[in-house]
């Protein structure tokens, strides 16, 4: 007889525009943080729609988190992602550096 010792399986990195597109709904929800996001990107709520699908925007909305490491540690908890998965979704949307070799 043959045993089998089941693992969990490898955990799936979230989507990096899925997440950033919660992590806005989470800055969006708070209205002190919404108004801050706002306030520094010079965007207004009407402007949100149609950038939802730039992955420059997204990255922005991440980055606007990453800043303040309180807001990554309150987002990452109330999406259920460690907090280093916000910083992995920034990398992945943000376009490269033309600085950097």
């Amino acid at each position: 007889m043959r045993l089998t010792i089941l693992r969990d399986p490898a955990p799936v990195p979230p989507d990096p525009e899925a997440l950033a597109l919660a992590a806005l709904g989470w800055v969006l929800a708070d209205d002190a943080h919404a108004g801050r996001f706002l306030a520094l990107t010079g965007l207004a709520p009407d402007d949100l729609r149609p950038r939802l699908a730039d992955r420059a925007f997204l990255a922005e909305v991440l980055d606007f988190l990453l800043r303040h490491e309180p807001d990554v540690i309150a987002c990452a908890a109330a999406l259920g992602v460690p907090p280093q998965a916000l910083g992995a979704a920034f990398h992945a949307l943000s376009p490269p550096c033309e600085d950097y070799p």
